[in-house]
């Protein structure tokens, strides 16, 4: 797959479609496409549809194709942020937060990860289940704000805000621990548990938390929400 990153806290992915290339994306995320791209709707079967419901990810992903030649599609996040890709190779995966797929080549395969660890599933914040992206191919992902890259070795920890994660590596440990003792857990602000990341392997984590953003609910409505976040935060500058 063949794009283009623009922009910086508001990034677009730009996608170059040749003659006998197909991408899928999530549904709602289009901001433009040149006229020659036709739009068709890819299910993958009913057990694809259940998975991507519990992901929290729309029921069907939107496929590009070019009726004539090469083609141009534009695809972005509803939430200011910015956009990771991974290359798999066959047999490779990533483990990705509930709602972070945005687009990939049609190799790529979702799937669900159910979280094993029991305190994890309860408290990491994702609940028991994560989406699972298999190679091969290439995968982008959108993420709250900036982003933060980590390769972590064999057996070095990392305490993370559960909100704050995007993806990691198959191979990275996930569980949960206690912020601290009562008094920090209690009047600390950080919340009761932190997700525990052990490598080896790259963890991809958020500056800020999608929690802060009322996604839309529909696809009419992703302009005006979008419009809303930018409304908030001019409307909070000239109240200061």
């Amino acid at each position: 797959m063949k794009y283009k990153l623009t922009g910086d806290n508001l990034q677009i992915a730009s996608i170059e479609l040749g003659k006998a290339d197909t991408i899928n994306a999530q549904a709602g995320s289009l901001i433009y496409k040149t006229g020659n791209v036709v739009i068709e709707v890819e299910s993958k079967g009913v057990g694809k549809i259940f998975k991507r419901m519990i992901t929290g990810e729309s029921l069907f992903l939107t496929k590009y194709k070019t009726v004539d030649g090469s083609g141009i599609v534009g695809v972005a996040g509803n939430i200011p942020g910015k956009i990771k890709s991974f290359d798999l190779k066959q047999g490779e995966s990533i483990i990705a937060e509930k709602g972070a797929y945005l687009c990939s080549d049609q190799t790529i395969d979702i799937d669900i990860k159910f979280v094993k660890k029991i305190g994890a599933a309860l408290f990491g914040g994702e609940g028991i289940i994560l989406q699972k992206i298999n190679g091969p191919g290439t995968v982008l992902v959108h993420a709250a704000g900036d982003l933060i890259e980590y390769n972590l070795k064999k057996g070095e920890r990392m305490d993370v805000d559960t909100s704050h994660i995007v993806a990691f590596e198959e191979s990275v440990d996930y569980d949960i621990r206690r912020v601290g003792g009562v008094k920090s857990t209690v009047f600390g602000g950080e919340g009761l548990f932190l997700a525990q990341m052990t490598g080896p392997g790259k963890v991809v984590l958020q500056s800020m938390t999608k929690l802060l953003f009322q996604p839309p609910t529909q696809h009419s409505n992703k302009g005006s929400a979008r419009g809303s976040v930018l409304g908030g935060m001019i409307g909070g500058a000239m109240n200061r």
